[in-house]
């Protein structure tokens, strides 16, 4: 992984740590994730008629990609409904790199050497900490650490999914593209059956907010694809999820939840890690 790369992943993680703040400040989860999944579905239709159409090959891909993060998408509104910001957004993220890493080597024959091994183990040792330092001093809500697991495992399919498929695109850009055109038209319309005559009415208290969360998530997972076609799938994935001590910054600065020396000692195992991914790099 060279430093360009690395940088592009940690602004990735800058971003998704923002759109998910974003999802969890607006009161109503379902108008929240409306605005942010139909923004990316009118952003990738933007964006579509100036990239090139992704090739044959990654279209499989896409679909998959897509039905995934609907899922991803319902299960982390569940759980943003059910827990604490500080607990289920670094369960839900902390799950994912090692599972990419297993994924990765199953499907993409990317195995990766001591280095990259000992820094996604030391990144994963970090995250796992913020989780855990999320849980204390209150008895775990097992439905929204449940909740939060299966996004997690749903975050590493369809990185791996993703991984392969922009790889097979020829286009990065097209891919996402279409990826948002696909994925952004369950959301809002499983909510305009809800809500039917309330639709428009639940959405404009939250519109503004809403659609900066939909450009923060697609300027994340743009630069996430952009990464993945020039680096393995379990550093990059490993990486991103730097995003837990971002969120735990925003959970102290914004949802008054308390950051503390454990998170300090997690973060400082995350850069670690991260120096030896680059290192391996």
């Amino acid at each position: 992984m060279t430093p360009l790369v690395a940088a592009a992943v940690l602004l990735a993680a800058v971003t998704h740590a923002s759109w998910n703040a974003i999802a969890h400040r607006i009161t109503d989860k379902m108008a929240g994730f409306t605005l942010i999944s139909g923004g990316g579905l009118l952003i990738g239709l933007a964006l579509a008629p100036f990239t090139a159409f992704p090739a044959a090959a990654a279209r499989p891909y896409l679909i998959v990609s897509a039905i995934l993060h609907v899922a991803y998408y319902l299960l982390l509104m569940r759980s943003f409904q059910l827990g604490d910001f500080g607990q289920t957004y670094p369960i839900a993220r902390g799950t994912a790199p090692l599972v990419v890493t297993a994924l990765a080597a199953a499907f993409a024959h990317e195995v990766p050497g001591g280095w990259a091994v000992a820094g996604i183990a030391l990144s994963c040792a970090g995250l796992t900490g913020v989780a855990l330092w999320g849980m204390r001093g209150r008895p775990p809500h097992r439905a929204a650490i449940g909740a939060a697991l299966a996004t997690g495992v749903t975050i590493a399919a369809y990185t791996v999914v993703d991984g392969l498929g922009v790889r097979a695109s020829g286009t990065a850009l097209g891919y996402i593209a279409w990826l948002m055109v696909l994925e952004g038209l369950v959301v809002p319309l499983y909510a305009h059956h809800r809500r039917r005559g309330e639709f428009l009415t639940a959405l404009r208290p939250f519109a503004a907010l809403g659609l900066l969360g939909a450009a923060l998530s697609v300027l994340a997972y743009g630069l996430v694809l952009w990464a993945q076609t020039r680096a393995d799938l379990a550093p990059v994935s490993a990486l991103r999820e730097s995003s837990i001590i971002v969120g735990a910054a925003i959970g102290a600065l914004f949802f008054k939840e308390r950051f503390g020396a454990p998170r300090i000692a997690a973060a400082a195992l995350l850069v670690a890690g991260i120096g030896l991914m680059l290192r391996a790099g």
